[in-house]
């Protein structure tokens, strides 16, 4: 694996890991404490802010993996394939599930669906986390 793209794909991920973290145990919490009215204004502000961090990281991730696995072999290959496929499920979670939350939450606050948001952000941030722990452990 060339070391340079290595580097840049464990920081995305380093990155992503610790943002997902920070957003379960904070930002999602605190946005559920937003009075009412204010709630479309914080969540608006937060979408966009938060999509000028993990915008760049996501895509950065996704095309230093494709390129780390065009090089990769033996054990590190198995180890970036399967942390590939958690960067898949973490990317169909965000697109089938996390964005609709967030679609609704910016028309308006909406108790169940905040809900559904924290609850079903814990497959982003398991697998985020997973990712990290295997790539670690592969290099």
């Amino acid at each position: 694996m060339s070391d340079v793209i290595l580097l840049i794909h464990l920081a995305a991920t380093g990155i992503m890991t610790g943002v997902i973290w920070v957003t379960q145990l904070v930002t999602y919490p605190e946005l559920d404490r937003s009075p009412p009215a204010d709630f479309p204004r914080n969540h608006a502000r937060y979408t966009r802010r938060i999509g000028l961090i993990v915008g760049p990281a996501m895509i950065t991730e996704l095309l230093t993996g494709i390129a780390l696995l065009a090089s990769a072999t033996g054990p590190q290959r198995s180890a970036l394939i399967a942390s590939l496929v958690l960067l898949a499920a973490i990317w169909l979670s965000t697109t089938l599930i996390q964005i609709p939350c967030h679609n609704r939450l910016g028309r308006g606050y909406d108790a169940a669906v905040h809900r559904r948001l924290v609850t079903t952000n814990w497959i982003r941030t398991g697998g985020w986390s997973a990712r990290l722990l295997l790539l670690l452990i592969a290099t």
